[in-house]
């Protein structure tokens, strides 16, 4: 039997079988039947779709359909895109910082424990600016209160004996200029104190440094003579009389005490956490001459100096 393929057929065009490819291929044909009995390669190639015919030189060709298809200027216009929208700024989030401990830190009880300094500082010097941090006052009455530093034993300062004592103040007939400062801080302490402070009378110094009496302030501040006196032991050319750089008060004596409250008993107050000495500022700043002593401090030395006979007159 003859075998057919598609590429017997040389025009490329669609195959249409004829009575003779039929007859070739086995099948029983009549022409007049209206059902023609073919055998299975027949009817596949009756099922098989049309070919479109090779066009000829004259024939317009229609583009093919195609994912591929090359657009035209036309097609761009028409299927441009839309502009993108401007990008919408974004906002940086903002960046998370360390806790810090500002003025105190946590311990490992969970408790805070304040951060302080040194419990013996050296004062500042002539050349220091820094002004001293007033503390709080007894307000109920507006008094102030404070600690006053003198040398009960005698030292020589360019050939001046520097001594005064509780028993000097208390012959004095008169108001007393407390004289001699020469550090910013204790002289920021001498213009902030009022007529009718009170002060504690302190030997410094000393065999036994101690609160030994009381006195008060009776006369505000004024500049310090003493500093442009160059015959005097504390003298400060840089200081005159059109701008006096030091200042004094005048006190009076009010009482001494018979039982004195000394150094190492302030230093043991003052170690313990939570008692009413703990902030101190003698004792935190040692060298300090004037220094100021809070209500509750007061207070309590007060008490303790009538435990021992010695009740402070107010």
């Amino acid at each position: 039997m003859a075998q057919f393929s598609e590429a017997d057929h040389v025009g490329g065009g669609p195959v249409m079988p004829t009575v003779e490819m039929i007859s070739a291929t086995g099948i029983n044909y009549q022409e007049d039947a209206s059902k023609p009995i073919l055998s299975p390669f027949a009817t596949k190639l009756l099922e098989m779709p049309k070919r479109k015919a090779k066009q000829t030189a004259g024939d317009v060709d229609e583009p093919r359909r195609s994912s591929r298809r090359i657009k035209t200027a036309e097609d761009k216009v028409e299927t441009a895109s839309p502009a993108p929208a401007p990008p919408v700024p974004t906002v940086p989030k903002p960046k998370k910082t360390p806790k810090s401990s500002k003025a105190s830190a946590a311990n490992v009880n969970g408790t805070e424990e304040k951060i302080t300094t040194s419990k013996s500082l050296p004062v500042e010097n002539a050349s220091s600016t820094t002004l001293a941090a007033p503390l709080a006052d007894d307000a109920s009455t507006g008094r102030q209160y404070w600690l006053m530093k003198a040398e009960p034993e005698t030292r020589l300062e360019k050939g001046h004996d520097v001594r005064f004592s509780i028993d000097d103040l208390a012959s004095k007939t008169g108001p007393e200029p407390w004289d001699g400062i020469r550090a910013y801080a204790a002289r920021n302490n001498i213009r902030a104190m009022r007529k009718g402070d009170l002060a504690f009378f302190y030997h410094s110094n000393c065999k036994v440094p101690a609160i030994v009496g009381v006195m008060e302030i009776v006369e505000e501040h004024s500049p310090d003579l003493s500093a442009h006196d160059s015959s005097a032991p504390y003298y400060d050319p840089s200081s005159t009389p059109e701008n006096p750089k030091w200042s004094v008060v005048h006190v009076t004596f009010r009482q001494k005490l018979n039982t004195p409250v000394t150094l190492k008993e302030l230093k043991e107050w003052y170690t313990q956490k939570g008692h009413p000495l703990e902030n101190m500022q003698v004792l935190k700043l040692a060298r300090m001459s004037v220094s100021k002593v809070s209500a509750k401090e007061w207070d309590f030395l007060t008490v303790e100096m009538k435990k021992r006979g010695d009740e402070i007159k107010q």
